[in-house]
């Protein structure tokens, strides 16, 4: 291993990856697999049959005390009060300009709340958490659990019958955005009906010390139906084809949720005001000025992150996320252009080494599976190009 490599952070499964040949990769501090068999082979595992993901990079914060809904009320712009124990939702984080500090999941449990964020934000996270804290109240205890938790994610429509004979809870009871404690074999943790694939799935929160013997048990359960582990390559086209957003590529500080289409996360009616509410408002009252669209490359290229678009010879925006699309055999992508430029049919150009492309604005998500799994009575504001839910990213 390089030196370079030798600062940066391992998951408690990363003898695991290194035996099945990953390619190893510096992602947000972290060494990850980017691919085992390939980005094409592990993508189409997971809509065809199932993958198995490492999430251990991700951050775990534990969030307790009296006035933990009221601080989380605050904190993140989705109405927490809504949670019942057992539920899920996604939101934000918000700087005072309305600018995202990060797109968490909040899983309510019994007497706390737990937060999934980001890995690369992890630490940033928590110091804004630790900062918010001092300004509303005393009575709260925020936790960073990372160190401790594993996470893995298996996903795909044969997820529920490889992990079902498993666990000694009903998966079959466990709806969309939901989870349950319980145990996976003999070890416990908590299974959520989440993911980051557009695809059904569950995430498995174990005791890092013993994720291998986890990863173990759910890729023997599915070697006669298909599974395979699966990189973050195939995890980035995955989330693409469904518009899950991807914090650092098309959400980030200088963005907001509404201009990113994501404003159905953000309750400007709650009980309590949430930090960024007021410089969100007017925008909300007048309409973001530019629009996250989702396109296809109508010629042969591919457009990726950063490239710019044009409209008329004029540069207008930029791609946020590109790459070709293994289930649509397409060249697909993300952008930022105005809101006046943004209808579905619009037909604009991406430059690519110096030379125009043209692309077209299509509806999204670009990929949605067929059959759903059983959604949250509560969540209507979900569906398909909401399954953002599910991190890192």
């Amino acid at each position: 291993m390089t030196q370079a490599n030798s600062v940066l952070e391992k998951t408690p499964l990363f003898e695991v990856h290194k035996r099945l040949g990953a390619r190893l990769i510096e992602f947000g501090g972290w060494l990850m697999p980017v691919q085992y068999s390939g980005i094409i082979e592990e993508h189409k595992a997971v809509r065809n049959a199932a993958g198995l993901f490492d999430l251990s990079h991700m951050g775990e914060i534990e969030v307790s005390g009296r006035q933990a809904v009221e601080f989380l009320q605050y904190v993140t712009t989705n109405d927490v009060s809504n949670l019942k124990e057992g539920q899920a939702h996604y939101t934000f984080m918000l700087y005072p300009d309305g600018g995202i500090v990060d797109d968490l999941i909040v899983y309510r449990q019994k007497d706390r709340y737990l937060l999934v964020v980001n890995a690369s934000n992890a630490q940033k996270d928590m110091l804004w958490l630790q900062e918010t804290q001092t300004i509303k109240g005393s009575d709260i205890r925020v936790r960073d659990r990372s160190w401790a938790t594993a996470l893995i994610s298996i996903q795909g429509p044969k997820a529920l019958e490889i992990l079902k004979p498993h666990v000694d809870v009903n998966l079959d009871e466990i709806a969309y955005y939901h989870f349950a404690e319980g145990n996976v074999g003999d070890v416990p943790g908590i299974i959520a009906r989440t993911g980051y694939t557009g695809e059904d799935g569950f995430e498995l929160f174990v005791p890092r010390k013993v994720a291998e013997k986890v990863w173990n048990l759910v890729m023997d359960a599915g070697k006669d139906h298909g599974l395979v582990p699966v990189g973050l390559g195939a995890r980035d086209t995955l989330r693409l084809e469904a518009k899950m957003a991807l914090y650092g590529n098309d959400i980030d500080g200088g963005t907001n949720p509404l201009e990113a289409g994501l404003g159905w996360a953000v309750k400007f009616d709650k009980p309590l005001d949430f930090c960024g509410k007021r410089s969100l408002l007017p925008i909300k009252k007048s309409g973001p000025k530019r629009k996250l669209v989702g396109f296809e490359v109508k010629d042969r290229g591919i457009a990726r992150h950063g490239y710019p678009v044009a409209k008329d010879g004029q540069m207008v925006g930029k791609v946020t996320s590109g790459a070709p699309s293994p289930t649509l055999g397409k060249n697909i992508g993300l952008a930022y252009v105005p809101t006046d430029s943004s209808a579905i049919g619009t037909e604009l150009e991406v430059i690519i080494r110096d030379k125009s492309f043209k692309i077209e604005i299509v509806k999204t998500p670009f990929y949605t599976r067929p059959g759903k799994a059983k959604k949250a009575p509560v969540a209507k504001e979900t569906g398909e190009a909401k399954e953002t839910g599910a991190k890192e990213k």
